[in-house]
């Protein structure tokens, strides 16, 4: 049922703008409480939301491990528990996996629509992971690139994705080469330090930076942090949660709802980032469609 993650943007949209009204947009939603497993070096996160428009409860449970010898096992993996908000029964269990992994990569695409260049030709990957797969599909539905890069850490998984997708993808030996004369960047790495450097990033590019979601990680260096016009999800997560914000000291222009909404401008001339941490809203109303759409089906 979200075969199609496109379906989702004008639901996501409506959650970004509500979010940002406050308790006038009947969203309510605290900052995802994260439990450390040091003993394995792991986190638990428990993300709960409730969206009044959407009359959707929900709570998501996400495990996040960096370091896994048994790379079998994904390093998110995710449930989200869906509420009749009614009556407080669980109407619901879904994989949260995918349902990270799509609405993660609409967003971006919200962002990349509303921030990227006018003639965006080229777009560059930095990971091969799941949210790679679901970044890559999306933006191929949306949007129209004439060349796609990928680079990965590990370059087996870089031909792999190269492979495995439909449309014909260039492997790049560095990040450099990769993210040199981009149009748009998206960042979905497990980097706990920089993997990404401003000197490299075109003047005017888009950036969508995905990882690095605790306040000691990095993806992006403070360079480019720096000198380009960042937009967040959310303030208050990106202030807590963002080693890329929190430790390059970079000033927050806008969240994505203001420019939903049209109270900030969106400056696509601009070097743009995007630094998405996730919000529970969104994994709500995604958990919402997909119950609601599998109820329509039976």
């Amino acid at each position: 049922h979200l075969h199609r993650a496109s379906l989702l943007l004008p639901a996501l949209e409506a959650a970004l703008a509500n979010f940002l009204a406050g308790a006038a947009g009947g969203v309510v939603q605290p900052v995802r409480t994260v439990v450390p497993v040091h003993r394995h070096g792991g986190f638990l996160g428990v993300m709960p939301a409730y969206s009044a428009a959407d009359d959707a409860l929900a709570t998501k449970l996400v495990t996040f491990y960096e370091h896994k010898k048994d790379s079998s096992v994904p390093s998110h993996q995710a449930t989200v528990l869906l509420f009749d908000p009614r009556n407080g029964s669980l109407k619901a269990i879904l994989d949260g996996s995918v349902i990270t992994a799509k609405r993660t990569a609409a967003v971006s695409a919200i962002a990349t629509k509303l921030l990227m260049p006018a003639f965006a030709e080229v777009l560059c990957i930095l990971g091969a992971g799941v949210q790679a797969y679901s970044h890559y599909d999306i933006f191929m539905e949306l949007f129209t690139f004439k060349e796609v890069r990928i680079w990965n850490r590990t370059k087996e998984k870089a031909v792999k994705f190269a492979n495995s997708v439909t449309g014909p993808v260039q492997v790049c030996s560095s990040a450099q080469e990769a993210v040199s004369g981009a149009d748009v960047i998206v960042t979905v790495t497990m980097a706990t330090t920089p993997i990404l450097f401003g000197e490299w990033v075109k003047p005017g590019a888009h950036v969508n930076a995905v990882g690095a979601s605790r306040p000691d990680w990095r993806e992006l260096d403070d360079e480019l942090m720096k000198n380009s016009i960042l937009f967040v999800d959310s303030r208050e997560a990106a202030l807590m949660e963002s080693g890329d914000v929190i430790l390059s000291g970079a000033e927050i222009f806008a969240e994505l709802g203001e420019v939903v909404r049209g109270t900030k401008p969106a400056l696509p001339e601009k070097t743009t980032v995007f630094k998405s941490l996730g919000m529970a809203v969104e994994d709500t109303v995604a958990a919402k469609f997909v119950y609601d759409s599998w109820s329509a089906g039976n």
